[in-house]
């Protein structure tokens, strides 16, 4: 089991940054890969940004490449989600996910959720 906790939302101004954090616990957290999905009201969860166990690989959704960075730290077993030039359309409730086997796009590969935290872009 892998418990994952989200944090670093909140309300900000477009064009504003945030950095969400996502901190893990139980299971060996260097060997999962980590995703960030994000889910808008009515809206369907989407993948925003994934990186590989190590760290070497990083990978993006068109809407957030150029303005987020994830990266992480195995020896703090969190993964973080730096958002630049946040647009309205960004507000969401933002997820961290664990995949042990796979660098998931899609909700289905992910094995574990975190609660998720609230990111709200006003315009």
């Amino acid at each position: 089991q892998v418990q994952l906790v989200e944090s670093g939302g909140g309300l900000v101004q477009a064009g504003g940054s945030l950095r969400l954090s996502c901190a893990a616990s139980g299971r060996a957290f260097s060997l999962y890969n980590m995703v960030w999905f994000r889910q808008a009201p009515g809206k369907e969860r989407e993948f925003v940004a994934g990186i590989t166990w190590s760290g070497g690989n990083t990978y993006y959704a068109i809407s957030v490449e150029g303005r987020s960075t994830i990266s992480r730290d195995n020896a703090k077993n969190t993964v973080y989600l730096q958002m630049n030039s946040l647009k309205p359309e960004d507000t969401a409730v933002y997820y961290c996910a664990a995949a042990r086997l796979k660098t998931p796009r899609i909700e289905d590969e992910c094995d574990y959720w975190g609660q998720g935290t609230q990111v709200t872009v006003s315009s």
